[in-house]
């Protein structure tokens, strides 16, 4: 015969329970409202496409560009980002829906290293392509456009300015 238990005893149970999950609610709701106010901190904007900057390796962070030095390296760059990355960053680097801007500070304050590590890997889970199958000099040779851009300021809006006097409708080795 089965035993019978005590309706009170299964009462005290069910406290307990509400007060587990209530707890659960309420650090759920704080975690959420932490991460809008950090998001809304910075502007609104999500930053985090940069942080994958960070994630290179030392030693790949390390590295120089060998084409630093060569004037050809900008012109050559900046023709190999209108075939394969304007799509997406926008026909003068200012991002677009698909992709950032490269003309952030976080890009552009960036080791050469690490936006070569970067191209050479890309962000799959972001969209961004790897481009290893391209020849390390065309690599180098975007990273060298890339670090010629004329960087964005930060307005209120987040959206970013060219710096007054500079001239940033135009990429590098493009004529209007």
């Amino acid at each position: 015969m089965p035993s019978r238990t005590n309706p009170s005893q299964g009462n005290a149970v069910v406290p307990a329970v509400l007060g587990a999950s209530g707890l659960l609610v309420l650090l759920l709701t704080i975690g959420i409202a932490a991460g809008q106010s950090e998001k809304s901190a910075s502007g609104g904007k999500d930053n985090s496409v940069y942080a994958e900057l960070a994630k290179a390796p030392p030693k790949a962070a390390a590295r120089s560009n060998p084409l630093a030095t060569d004037p050809e390296a900008v012109a050559a760059g900046a023709k190999l980002f209108g075939l394969h990355c304007a799509e997406c960053h926008g026909e003068t680097a200012e991002g677009g829906k698909k992709a950032p801007s490269l003309r952030a500070p976080e890009v552009q304050q960036a080791a050469p290293g690490a936006i070569f590590w970067l191209l050479t890997n890309g962000v799959v889970r972001r969209g961004m392509p790897v481009w290893s199958k391209l020849p390390d000099p065309q690599r180098w040779q975007l990273v060298s456009y890339i670090k010629s851009l004329t960087p964005l300021s930060k307005p209120a809006d987040g959206q970013g300015t060219p710096p007054e006097g500079r001239v940033s409708s135009n990429p590098p080795g493009r004529q209007p």
